[in-house]
């Protein structure tokens, strides 16, 4: 009997043993569970800024933390290793909430605020997450998480009362271009305009060349991103070749700063990055 996940648009109907599109979720004996819970590929003490978070709790760190899966298919993944793995073929270690809310503690003596939950996309593994940030603030530290932001609007709104802060991908602002990354755009708009009601939320855009880069775009989508809230820090990145998009260079840094510019003509912080 099949069973379907609730968590991301996919909504991926599972035979007994299934693994979804995520490689992280599985029907077991007839619900849909998180395979990759504890199962941590990636643990360290980061400095805030490189979540990307530029305006929450600047010059502090934060323990980041990942799994293995995702629920989009990016040619340009500059995570693949882990993102596109399953738990056969990542290198894991099992960590608890207990025991990892406990590192989280320890380590407050040297600077850190919390928890970033990164590197793979953490909402697919959404149980551990929950669990792991129930017990974070109850020990009044920080949860982050670093995001695509598909997910269900459902699921969304049960674990933002535990979320301090969001960076969430606007990968695009076209229909095309997330129908190329497997997602969909009218989801991650509301998963950006539900984030901004509830904890500090930061955008990220990757410009790719010949992708994404254009005035016009860039012009919606600031633009778009302003009439939800235009104290919403964004993050215009610059692209570098890696996993099935090595066919072109790396976003010249000229492009990167005028797409910045034009952003800054309707939102209070843009920020520039990878240059």
């Amino acid at each position: 009997m099949k069973s379907v996940c609730e968590i991301c648009p996919h909504h991926c109907a599972l035979e007994e043993g299934q693994t979804g599109l995520c490689r992280a979720r599985r029907n077991s004996g007839g619900r849909v569970v998180c395979e990759n819970y504890g199962k941590v590929t990636s643990l360290s003490l980061d400095p805030i800024e490189k979540k990307p978070l530029r305006r929450f709790y600047p010059g502090t760190k934060i323990l980041s933390v990942g799994s293995y899966g995702c629920n989009l298919r990016c040619p340009f993944c500059q995570n693949s290793a882990i993102s596109m793995a399953d738990g056969r073929h990542a290198r894991i270690v099992e960590v608890s909430p207990e025991g990892l809310a406990e590192k989280a503690e320890e380590l407050v003596a040297r600077g850190n605020i919390g928890i970033a939950y990164t590197y793979n996309e953490p909402l697919v593994g959404y149980e551990f997450v929950r669990d792991c940030a129930a017990l974070v603030k109850a020990r009044g530290m920080k949860n982050v998480a670093v995001t695509n932001g598909c997910i269900c609007e459902e699921p969304l709104i049960e674990l933002l009362p535990l979320i301090d802060a969001m960076n969430i991908d606007l990968k695009g602002f076209t229909e095309r271009f997330y129908k190329m990354v497997g997602g969909d755009l009218s989801t991650v708009m509301r998963t950006i305009e539900r984030s901004a009601q509830s904890c500090h939320v930061e955008v990220t855009t990757l410009v790719i060349p010949g992708e994404n880069d254009s005035e016009e775009e860039m012009d919606a989508l600031s633009g778009w991103l302003a009439s939800v809230d235009a104290e919403i820090p964004l993050h215009v990145t610059r692209f570098f070749p890696c996993f099935h998009m090595t066919d072109r260079g790396p976003t010249p840094v000229e492009t990167v700063y005028r797409l910045a510019e034009i952003a800054r003509g309707h939102l209070r912080y843009v920020y520039e990055g990878n240059c």
